[in-house]
């Protein structure tokens, strides 16, 4: 075998290592795994209300990844709470929640799509009473309903639930999920333009010896 026959076998089976990682490939939730999943929920204290509109984010699952959309607005100082210490920022505080809740969805190829400051309060706003006032919003991207389930059950069977952490630092919060969704930095689309590009160069660069 040449040796850009070699690279471009190489990179090929990154691509679809990366891409099997990336892609969900379940299907949308069955109606055993939303009673499973509901029962887990009931199981970890979510209340009636909570329950119905998770049960309608599982119900209207695609199967395929989504993007949940955060506004978030931060007290100035976080609420006093066990696990929180003296003089701990709200920017310290909130990451107690994110650290671990964000290092684990990594692993099931969960990541921000975007993240910002807020610049100023809301320019275009009506029909809701105070949400002038946010500190930051952002976008993340979750491989599937399945996921962010299978990470919230996770994370409420830890001995201290991080969630406290998030209403701590949080005054208010707004979360839903779009799906289906589209951006042009697809990393399945980057990743794969950057390896034609490689394989290209190696080619290139034998044929010309």
């Amino acid at each position: 075998m040449s040796w850009p026959a070699r690279v471009w076998l190489v990179l090929a089976l990154l691509y679809a290592a990366f891409f099997g990682w990336y892609t969900s490939f379940g299907g949308p939730l069955s109606s055993d795994e939303i009673a499973r999943y509901s029962q887990l929920l009931r199981d970890a204290g979510a209340d009636a209300s909570s329950l119905a509109v998770l049960r309608r984010f599982m119900e209207s699952d695609t199967g395929d990844d989504f993007v949940m959309f955060n506004a978030i607005d931060l007290h100035d100082t976080p609420v006093p709470g066990p696990g929180i210490e003296p003089g701990d920022t709200t920017a310290e505080v909130m990451a107690k929640y994110t650290r671990p809740f964000m290092g684990r969805a990594f692993r099931n190829a969960a990541h921000p799509v975007f993240l910002g400051n807020a610049a100023a309060p809301a320019v275009d706003l009506w029909g809701i009473d105070g949400a002038e006032d946010w500190s930051m919003g952002g976008l993340v991207r979750y491989r599937s309903r399945r996921d962010l389930l299978e990470q919230v059950v996770f994370m409420s069977q830890l001995d201290h639930n991080i969630h406290d952490f998030k209403i701590a630092a949080m005054a208010k919060t707004i979360a839903f999920p779009t799906d289906p969704w589209f951006q042009l930095g697809d990393p399945r689309l980057v990743l794969g333009l950057v390896f034609v590009i490689v394989g290209l160069s190696v080619q290139l660069a034998v044929s010309r010896r």
